[in-house]
């Protein structure tokens, strides 16, 4: 399983432009942040995006929103998958991981997904 990513960088950066207004500025090191978090989030064509302003800026909203997306729907999955397993109702917990997979693009949070019904193979 790939590593749990850090994305405070990218978060504190959202929270800094998209939330407070503060400017995007593009250093060196935000283009790399970007370019990172782009391909951790299966962002295709970043380079290309951060050759403008408002494209650098789109890219961080999307990197910010498949994140956040991602997160919220795995996380409520997770939630729904164990109320259901604890009833006895594992085709229903497998179908939350299967409703995730379905959706989700970020590779560590359908590797996460995919885990966890992995995980239940042996189940009932």
């Amino acid at each position: 399983m790939t590593a749990r990513p850090n994305w405070d960088a990218i978060r504190g950066l959202s929270l800094r432009v998209l939330r407070e207004g503060a400017p995007l500025v593009l250093t060196d090191d935000v283009r790399a942040l970007l370019l990172h978090t782009a391909d951790e989030v299966a962002i295709p064509g970043a380079a290309a995006a951060l050759q403008s302003d408002d494209g650098a800026l789109e890219l961080l909203r999307e990197c910010a929103r498949r994140i956040t997306d991602g997160s919220n729907r795995l996380v409520d999955a997770l939630y729904r998958m164990h109320r259901l397993q604890d009833t006895g109702d594992w085709e229903g917990a497998r179908q939350e991981m299967r409703d995730v997979l379905s959706v989700e693009v970020v590779p560590y949070y359908r590797e996460t997904a995919q885990g966890q019904l992995d995980d239940m193979d042996d189940a009932p």
